[in-house]
């Protein structure tokens, strides 16, 4: 998988949160996101996911160079701040319905018990979700990126409410994903551990005037 962002610009409200920002990434590679609060991480991620529509510009997936290209969003896993998983439902049954939207004709990811093994987490599924942890919580939304394959992850600070032995699990997890081809963008305020990632520093609205990029 590659994928691919030209030119891409983004609003916030009325004001041009970011612009001209362009990245080819091929598979196995990882995009780090860094700048201050309100550089435009996260709403570059949501571009990318589909959540908001780009000022101009485009981001397209693509299984080679030269094949044609689709929606970014079409071949993406979004972990944003929030969860996304029903508080009142077991864990069980949030990472059923996962499953079964965004994988509904194949099986190409874990089962339940599986991922949650994955995370850390075996033989709590039957649990409500709202039963748990933050941290148990922030365990089981990863979780979500592996009972449904999708091969780019579009992470939103992910280790946020972790502790380090979970650190170095997601590490491990997102390594796994990238040998397998996976791609990944993350934002992120401290280091994921990850080997050979390019960055992409984000200056928000002081650098809309200059093109200033990193």
């Amino acid at each position: 998988m590659h994928l691919t962002a030209e030119n891409l610009a983004a609003r916030r409200g009325e004001d041009l949160i970011f612009v001209n920002v362009s990245f080819h990434l091929q598979p196995g590679e990882a995009l780090i996101l860094t700048g201050k609060n309100g550089s435009g991480k996260s709403t570059l991620l949501r571009v990318i996911a589909g959540l908001l529509r780009p000022e101009k510009g485009s981001v397209t997936a693509s299984d080679s160079v030269s094949a044609g290209r689709r929606p970014a969003a079409e071949a993406s896993h979004y972990l944003g701040h929030r969860n996304a998983m029903k508080t009142e439902l077991t864990v069980a049954e949030n990472l059923d319905f996962w499953r079964s939207f965004l994988e509904p004709r194949k099986a190409a990811g874990l089962s339940t018990e599986e991922a949650a093994e994955a995370v850390g987490l075996p033989g709590i599924t039957h649990l409500p979700f709202g039963y748990l942890s933050a941290g148990q919580q922030r365990r089981f939304a990863f979780a979500k990126l592996l009972v449904a394959y999708r091969p780019v992850w579009l992470l939103d600070e992910p280790t946020a409410a972790l502790d380090t032995s979970a650190d170095r699990l997601f590490t491990e997890l997102i390594e796994a994903h990238r040998r397998k081809g996976g791609i990944v963008v993350a934002a992120t305020h401290q280091p994921l551990g990850l080997e050979g990632t390019r960055e992409l520093k984000m200056t928000g609205f002081a650098g809309v005037d200059q093109g200033v990029w990193g």
